[in-house]
């Protein structure tokens, strides 16, 4: 368990260093210009006295090897820089948007989960019968919607049509169930077809067939043996799509206005402010990193077979 943990640790450092080349090169070749975001050429006069001093103060006269060297020293420091726009510290910003994005997540989770175990219990129980059809039918409709017409039709539904629920308000569980869903909704079908996979292979094992001559109930053969071999496919594809659930993320924040850190990556990208751009996408790595390890760890848990640390499986 130790050599596992310290393995997606290095991995983690690895991983992060080369997202931070990547991401600040990418920038840096991005065609405009920051300087004249931070400056508001549109809306006061600037010299070119004034543009040259911001240039040279933000090192951007420097090459981009010396930048990102000077970058990546105040990160080792924990120093992610100040927001161009805003003049706040990058880590101030991230911070005030994680707690929303949070909420927002595990709202989408909540749906995706209870929409998929029931829609996969059922449609593996009953096998090729009407229930099972329906599953498939509803998760077929699901996995081909898009996130941002889903959302768009539940607000047109549920804020404009019948009012009964906030469309770009935050603050509270109310203001959560629309974009919850519109998240949750479209991974939820996924994750159905997933489980009823899973749970008919776990069905056809010969300790199904002797947990039946044993004479257990179907429920308890369900939950104590078959769902907890089914689940290791469902937590692996949580683990490898959940960077999918924080991109999904950012299309709701931006549909509902949500205040999140997807809404803040997209209004930085469109006023080029560098410094929360790359503060986002650091971040966005530690936490796929770090599910991954929680992931890889789960496993031993759900599956008493796993055993780490030699690798072998027995």
């Amino acid at each position: 368990m130790t050599k596992l943990v310290l393995s997606r640790l290095g991995q983690m450092v690895l991983v992060l260093f080369m997202l931070s080349v990547i991401t600040f090169t990418l920038m840096k070749l991005a065609p405009g210009d920051p300087i004249w975001s931070i400056l508001k050429i549109d809306e006061v006069t600037v010299t070119i006295e004034e543009k040259e001093a911001l240039r040279r103060e933000l090192l951007f006269d420097q090459p981009i090897h010396v930048q990102y060297l000077n970058w990546i020293g105040n990160l080792l420091r924990l120093d992610l820089g100040n927001s161009f726009i805003s003049q706040q510290p990058v880590t101030k910003e991230v911070e005030s948007r994680i707690l929303p994005t949070l909420y927002l997540t595990i709202g989408g989770l909540v749906v995706m989960m209870s929409i998929a175990l029931v829609l996969g219990i059922l449609a593996a129980v009953y096998q090729n019968k009407w229930i099972d059809h329906i599953s498939r039918l509803l998760a077929f409709l699901g996995a081909s919607v898009p996130t941002f017409w889903l959302g768009l039709i539940l607000i047109y539904v549920f804020s404009v049509r019948l009012a009964l629920l906030p469309a770009i308000e935050y603050g509270s569980i109310k203001n959560l169930i629309l974009p919850s869903f519109t998240l949750g909704l479209g991974l939820a079908a996924v994750y159905a077809r997933l489980l009823r996979a899973g749970l008919l292979e776990s069905y056809s094992q010969e300790y199904i067939r002797a947990a039946r001559a044993r004479g257990l109930g179907e429920w308890r053969i369900l939950r104590v043996h078959a769902l907890r071999s089914a689940l290791l496919p469902v937590i692996t594809m949580f683990g490898m799509s959940f960077g999918s659930l924080l991109g999904g993320s950012v299309v709701v924040e931006v549909i509902f206005s949500y205040p999140g850190l997807g809404k803040l990556a997209v209004d930085a990208i469109f006023k080029r402010d560098y410094p929360i751009i790359q503060g986002y996408i650091l971040f966005t790595g530690v936490v796929v990193v770090f599910i991954n390890l929680l992931v890889d760890l789960s496993y031993r848990f759900l599956d008493p077979r796993i055993r780490y640390g030699k690798g072998e499986q027995k």
